[in-house]
């Protein structure tokens, strides 16, 4: 059964792991302690060897093949290549219970399409779940070492009630040297067409969300096959445990404590249990045996999927939810907090703390502004686009529009400007054109009147205005708004005037 620990370490509090540190089931101890025992066991016994066996010639020579394969042990990259290899297989171990078939969504699909209160409509729903269940059965016996067991043969499921005789008749009689898994989705996809022409599912775009639940139930089933048939590569797992184990038995002869009297670098102390080798060798060969456990979880290991725990309860719950629970609605009433604009829930005693803890705003809700950086800024206070702050970016435009200004925006701000009376020399408007004649997308509504210089403003009704504006002491006759003409008239006006002139 899979060791589940999450409930101790739900809290992280001080000395909350240590307690994990002495379980025994599923643990590294477990996992390791055979193979650390033979590992300290040959360790001890070049040991004693080599103090009391040998000849003073006989350990000259076991102390130059001792400092030898010390200093060429680590050019094994152990920790390189097994960290990549557990990794690998960490994911492809995740990702293979995330293709476990789950019928929970298929169990949904049925209830919900296939329709009829009567003993027909109830056998096409539990031959649909049935049929379902039986292909997640196939696959898992077909991956699973502990499933198999259980089942070992076509007469074992159809004794557990997953098949009926005729149905393992038409199974054995269809002629395939292949896994035959995916045959009870054929099916289930058949006998789905039926009662749709019977008008058990009343429309076809409830019969497709049927169809696409069910393959995406079979796609589950298909990758589990896959992963069985593809694994890691050989040549990987080859050379992750050749590297392993071939760093450690160069460290057996290479981590000896030698004779302290020959001075040999290093070799400064003499004890007789090496700690951190031994330490070395417990991280290593444990994350090497990670490897191995997950590597296939389908076994019989602490940590392999519960693969007969998964096929009854699968099996159970999707019978429930299709038959008995089917039409079985409880009693429409109102809920408790019918009339409650605010509806809270109440807390125990444990959790009454957590009543008060104050809701997420956003990360700028506590953020401080000064008040001088809060005060909005009125549009005429800030400097428009003139003549003087914007920079030339067209000189052959400027050199069409002598006079005007340096800026191309800015002598479009003059050539709209109206009503400057001849024979001044007044600077050019600061205003848009929108906001001279009133436009409603202006954000200050103004009063054309109080936009024209003061001499004609005083000037009578009846006169007629001349509109013209001024460019170096020249003066050219420009048309209103309404009938203003293109620049292109505007520059044959101003030669015509240099000509008059």
């Amino acid at each position: 059964m899979t060791v589940t620990y999450t409930a101790r370490v739900a809290n992280a509090r001080f000395g909350g792991f240590y307690k994990l540190l002495l379980l025994w089931r599923g643990s590294i101890y477990k996992l390791l302690y055979k193979e650390f025992l033979a590992f300290f066991l040959m360790y001890l016994t070049l040991s004693i060897t080599y103090r009391f066996l040998l000849n003073e010639n006989q350990k000259r020579s076991f102390e130059k093949v001792s400092i030898y394969c010390n200093n060429y042990a680590n050019l094994i990259p152990v920790s390189f290549v097994l960290g990549f290899y557990v990794t690998l297989v960490v994911n492809r171990w995740w990702n293979q219970y995330l293709c476990m078939p789950m019928p929970d969504r298929v169990m949904c699909a049925i209830t919900a399409t296939v329709h009829g209160t009567d003993e027909r409509g109830r056998m096409y729903r539990r031959t649909l779940m049935r049929y379902c269940s039986l292909s997640g059965l196939l696959i898992l016996r077909s991956v699973s070492t502990a499933a198999f067991k259980r089942f070992p043969t076509i007469d074992h499921v159809v004794e557990a009630g997953f098949m009926t005789r005729f149905e393992r008749k038409k199974f054995e009689n269809l002629r395939s040297s292949y896994n035959k898994y995916w045959v009870p989705c054929v099916w289930f996809c058949s006998l789905a067409n039926q009662a749709r022409n019977e008008g058990r599912i009343r429309d076809d775009q409830a019969y497709k969300m049927l169809i696409e639940e069910l393959n995406a139930f079979r796609g589950n089933c298909g990758m589990l096959f896959h992963y069985d048939w593809i694994s890691v590569p050989l040549v990987y797992t080859q050379v992750v445990t050749i590297a392993v184990y071939s760093y450690f038995l160069t460290c057996l002869i290479g981590r000896q404590f030698l004779d302290t009297s020959q001075g040999y670098p290093g070799h400064d102390l003499d004890l007789y249990v090496p700690v951190f080798t031994l330490l070395q060798f417990f991280f290593y060969t444990g994350w090497l045996k990670v490897g191995e456990q997950l590597i296939n979880p389908f076994g019989e290991d602490d940590d392999d999927f519960e693969t007969n725990f998964l096929i009854d309860r699968n099996f159970q719950v999707s019978m429930m939810a299709v038959d008995e629970m089917y039409d079985d609605v409880p009693i429409l009433v109102k809920d408790r907090y019918w009339n409650d604009s605010d509806p809270r829930p109440p807390y125990t005693a444990a959790t009454l703390s957590q009543k008060y803890l104050p809701s997420f705003q956003g990360s700028t809700f506590d953020m401080a502004i000064a008040k001088e950086d809060m005060q909005f800024q009125q549009l005429s206070e800030i400097e428009e686009l003139n003549e003087e702050t914007i920079s030339s970016q067209f000189p052959l435009l400027s050199r069409l529009l002598q006079g005007v200004g340096a800026s191309p925006l800015a002598s479009s701000v003059a050539l709209s400007a109206a009503f400057v009376p001849p024979g001044s020399r007044s600077s050019l408007l600061k205003r848009s054109i929108n906001n001279i004649w009133g436009s409603s997308n202006s954000l200050y509504q103004e009063n054309s009147q109080d936009l024209l210089p003061e001499p004609l403003a005083e000037a009578d009704e009846g006169q007629p205005i001349t509109p013209l504006f001024h460019i170096e002491s020249q003066q050219f006759l420009v048309p209103s708004k309404e009938a203003a003409p293109s620049l292109v008239d505007t520059i044959q006006a101003s030669q015509d005037g240099e000509t008059t002139a």
